[in-house]
């Protein structure tokens, strides 16, 4: 055995932590540093005690036990703590050493990273991780991209320590150039906000429409993980739902605050659908929502001053849950169709070449949004890499045909017991305005043409010919210059 580490890792947090047993537990000698060196020693004798590691007390220390090319992958918070840490690290390595950052790091950043670091002869790679804290040691998603040179000597790392699917592929695999790999992170994390706040939103029904306490939900989520909603985020809100305080004797979920936090990669997915015009408005949605129950105050003081409908539902509840089921499925299956749409416009405005059923392979086991219709997104796409959207695929299709009358009547029961249910409702105006052939942006251009001579096409001349209208009969023939940003 080599006295040299085969990998660095700097943070000693929860996921710094789990992935580094991780890799040691694949047969891997790793070196570990954090900053606060007490961390250091702390866990080396004690989760990391009698394991094949290597406790640093500083940088020159982890570099100089690092075998060649050296692997330092940094699991801090993004932003400026990762600058800091290149910054410092550079000086310690070698041309064809690499820096792996493992956090949540903005896309741009990372792009900017591979860039600054490939004129020192340092290889960058931005590795997206999901999981958790049990996805890091035991097997997490990992979307590695950025300096492509690098990934020969990450790969029998990465591999061995991701999940697996059934067949033993693991849930990794290159993703592509510079920012990449933290671009499907963050569109990963966006499909996560939409994914659970559908989820809450079904609970809300069931909670405040029927009436239903936690102990009589929490069947309903184990039989619908058992089904085609089968998926990590269901498994545990069926796991939620079965908890019990131990000092009020309420299920722990009554007695938590309906104030929601959030760390900002909803928000960045929202932003980059803007940025590329991609129509991602569940995503968009589920951050608004958690924007807007953190003003608990207000609505609390809301809720007595402002009137609507009896939220109490006297239909067949049976067949309500039975159609929220269908429901959440094909919102589901929209939410993922709009993450794809924005990998799908990334990849041609970067030139990355994506491998959509890759990255849905990669999302099968591991990380927060796993699901089992994943594995019909990868053979959707397997069958057709060029598929416009997801929606138009044949198993898709027929599924939100079949949901469809169970869709829309959840939605109608909802507006009619005044209970929101913004990111469900999205949806099904996202696949209603997807396959309608004639959208109201006639009208919308016109307004643009008449008050800032924005102009607009016919339909019944060629696309990319421009028109301007004098709508008032004082604007003259002078219009203004026809982009999109």
């Amino acid at each position: 055995m080599s006295e040299l580490a085969d990998i660095g890792v700097i943070g000693l947090a929860v996921m710094g932590e789990n992935l580094i047993l991780n890799m040691e537990s694949k047969g891997f000698r790793v070196a570990c540093y954090n900053r606060t060196v007490d961390k250091v020693d702390a866990f080396v004798n004690g989760r990391g005690a009698g394991k094949n590691l290597v406790g640093c007390r500083t940088l020159d220390q982890l570099a100089a036990n690092l075998a060649k090319p050296r692997k330092v992958m940094l699991m801090v918070r993004a932003g400026d703590a990762v600058d800091v840490l290149i910054e410092m690290l550079v000086p310690l390595l070698d041309p064809g050493d690499i820096i792996i950052d493992g956090g949540n790091s903005a896309y741009m950043d990372t792009t900017r990273r591979c860039r600054e670091l490939a004129t020192k002869g340092l290889l960058h790679v931005g590795a997206g991780v999901s999981g958790g804290e049990e996805g890091a040691l035991h097997g997490p998603s990992i979307m590695p991209g950025g300096n492509g040179a690098a990934w020969p000597a990450l790969q029998p790392i990465f591999q061995a320590i991701a999940a697996k699917v059934e067949d033993g592929t693991p849930c990794c695999d290159w993703i592509g150039p510079e920012g990449s790999g933290h671009f499907v992170k963050t569109v990963h994390n966006g499909i996560e906000y939409g994914d659970m706040q559908i989820i809450c939103e079904a609970y809300h029904l069931m909670s405040q429409g029927l009436g239903m306490s936690a102990a009589q939900m929490q069947p309903i989520f184990a039989r619908w993980n058992k089904g085609f909603l089968d998926s990590y985020l269901i498994q545990i809100t069926a796991d939620i739902l079965s908890q019990v305080d131990p000092d009020s004797g309420k299920p722990v979920v009554d007695v938590i605050l309906d104030a929601a936090g959030q760390k900002g990669t909803g928000k960045w997915t929202s932003q980059v659908g803007l940025d590329l015009g991609v129509a991602i408005p569940q995503i968009a949605e589920a951050v608004f929502a958690r924007s807007l129950s953190a003003a608990k105050d207000e609505r609390t003081d809301a809720h007595r001053k402002l009137t609507g409908p009896d939220p109490k539902y006297t239909g067949d509840s049976e067949m309500l849950v039975k159609q929220l089921e269908q429901a959440v499925y094909a919102a589901k299956i929209c939410s993922y169709a709009q993450g794809f749409q924005l990998l799908r416009a990334a990849s041609q405005e970067f030139a990355w070449n994506l491998n959509y059923g890759g990255i849905a392979q990669i999302w099968r086991e591991g990380c927060i949004i796993r699901a089992r219709f994943l594995g019909d997104i990868k053979k959707a796409y397997d069958a057709d890499a060029s598929l416009a959207n997801l929606l138009l695929a044949p198993v898709f299709q027929e599924v939100l045909a079949n949901a469809q009358s169970a869709w829309r009547n959840v939605l109608k029961t909802a507006m009619d017991l005044g209970i929101p249910m913004p990111v469900m409702a999205s949806s099904l105006s996202y696949y209603d305005g997807y396959r309608c052939a004639r959208l109201p942006a006639n009208l919308l251009q016109a307004q643009r043409d008449y008050f800032g001579a924005h102009m607009y096409e016919r339909t019944d001349r060629p696309r990319g010919e421009f028109f301007h209208t004098n709508w008032t009969g004082m604007g003259g023939a002078t219009s203004s210059t026809t982009y999109n940003v």
